[in-house]
């Protein structure tokens, strides 16, 4: 694996794909944890063990990524499943929400936009660079902010509408910024040629 510094971020190349590592399977056991918080939340109506669910798949989240960087893991197919569990996972749980939280609606719809702007413009990048760019502070700030938000309404029964509305604040006004400053980050190498 091949390690450049530009800018102060990491970019990192590998000249050939490892499929089965011990991170890619952490972010597929995740993705195969989706279904069973929806159908725990949502059929079955058990909100703490489906918020316990969810904690786990988040520490193999960040298990995954440790193990990557630490233990020389980083492939290409780890680069594309962890994003894509990550946000697999929170779209299902805040859309599983949004009948019980109508409020929740707003982060959904943002993260809507936000993963689908941002992941076009990376995938141009890759296609023109081969590079594939990490996740920056803002990035892992609205990730935290939004497991904050769903954990909160998992495990407080009766939460307090103030509440809600300050946690969506919270979580929407996080994606906002880091959706415009990835987007520049990506607008800008992709003019650049980078």
């Amino acid at each position: 694996m091949k390690r450049r510094r530009t800018t102060n971020k990491y970019v990192y190349k590998k000249k050939e794909n490892t499929f089965l590592t011990v991170p890619n399977v952490l972010s597929l056991f995740r993705i195969a944890l989706i279904p069973v918080i929806v159908w725990l939340y949502a059929i079955s109506g058990n909100l703490v063990l489906s918020g316990i669910v969810l904690i786990v798949s988040g520490l193999t989240d960040i298990a995954d990524g440790w193990i990557a960087r630490h233990y020389n893991m980083v492939s290409d197919l780890g680069k594309a499943l962890d994003p894509i569990a990550d946000k697999l996972t929170q779209g299902a749980v805040l859309l599983c929400m949004i009948f019980r939280f109508p409020l929740l609606v707003f982060p959904f719809i943002l993260l809507l936009a936000k993963e689908a702007f941002v992941g076009f413009t990376g995938l141009l990048l890759i296609q023109k660079s081969g590079a594939v760019y990490g996740a920056e502070w803002h990035g892992k700030v609205a990730t935290c902010l939004i497991y904050a938000m769903l954990l909160l309404h998992l495990f407080w029964a009766e939460i307090p509408a103030t509440v809600t509305l300050v946690s969506v604040i919270l979580a929407s006004g996080m994606m906002l910024i880091s959706l415009f400053l990835y987007g520049m980050r990506n607008l800008k190498l992709l003019k650049n040629g980078q």
